[in-house]
């Protein structure tokens, strides 16, 4: 008797258990998809001086996001150190922001599909550097906690890699005679040289260390929200939409042409 009565009590007490909200039923109750975006780092993310709104290609797909989400978007800003804490510290739901996935975020956070691939360059004075042996102990800039740094530190070991806050404080230093070259992502590179002044004095060589894709990060078990950024995703490729946001920043109209190698895809 005592036995049925625990077991009706244990069976009672799980029925009535709350269910325990996660990420995707709190930015669905609050009407607002917090994101973090950079708003320095053209095309990807750039901030309007007059309206201090941030529009780019992350920020397009953010956008994709929460509307099929039915929900307003919040860009905030982040720097590249901040953006795992942020996400853990619950600052913002979700990064994106030139975000690459490796094996050491991917235990930190869950990513989503790629939505952007690239590779990593250098932005030095014109006829500077033909290989990678031309700057093998170079004085190298880049951003501090960036996947940059480690790429760049393992390619050229006996390097001088100096880490900054931004990208747009490198690339001053390398007008300033304080670099020999700055190194990042091409796109991103190819963006910075383009608001150099005397940008005619540099260039992006061709010249590789890796290949980078970026992913969209949650927090950690977030499988709910993971799926439907995901199925945002491949509804924004299936409809054009990807397509679109990347001729807008990176067609061949655009100050930083370049051509379009992927499609969003699952697995």
């Amino acid at each position: 008797m005592l036995k049925t009565i625990f077991l009706a009590a244990t069976l009672f007490t799980a029925a009535v258990a709350p269910v325990m909200a996660d990420d995707l039923d709190d930015i669905q109750k609050k009407g607002e998809l917090v994101v973090g975006v950079k708003d320095s780092l053209p095309p990807f993310g750039v901030l309007d001086a007059k309206t201090r709104t941030v529009s780019g290609y992350d920020v397009d797909f953010a956008a994709g996001i929460a509307k099929r989400l039915n929900v307003k978007l919040l860009a905030k800003p982040v720097d590249s150190a901040d953006r795992i804490p942020w996400l853990k510290d619950k600052k913002v739901d979700m990064i994106i922001a030139t975000f690459t996935k490796n094996a050491e975020r991917e235990a930190q956070v869950d990513f989503s599909y790629g939505y952007f691939v690239t590779g990593q360059k250098f932005l030095t004075k014109a006829g500077r550097m033909k290989d990678l042996a031309d700057i093998e102990t170079a004085v190298i800039g880049t951003v501090k906690g960036s996947t940059s740094e480690k790429q760049a530190r393992k390619a050229l070991p006996n390097a001088n890699i100096m880490l900054f806050e931004d990208y747009p404080e490198a690339v001053k230093a390398l007008s300033d005679g304080k670099l020999e070259a700055v190194t990042t992502d091409e796109p991103i590179l190819a963006g910075l040289l383009n608001k150099m002044p005397n940008k005619k004095q540099y260039e992006i060589p061709n010249v590789p260390i890796s290949l980078e894709t970026y992913g969209i990060a949650v927090r950690k078990g977030e499988k709910r929200l993971l799926k439907a950024v995901n199925d945002a995703l491949l509804d924004m490729e299936k409809t054009g939409e990807a397509t679109k946001i990347f001729e807008r920043w990176f067609g061949y109209t655009t100050p930083n042409p370049m051509p379009r190698i992927f499609v969003i895809r699952g697995g």
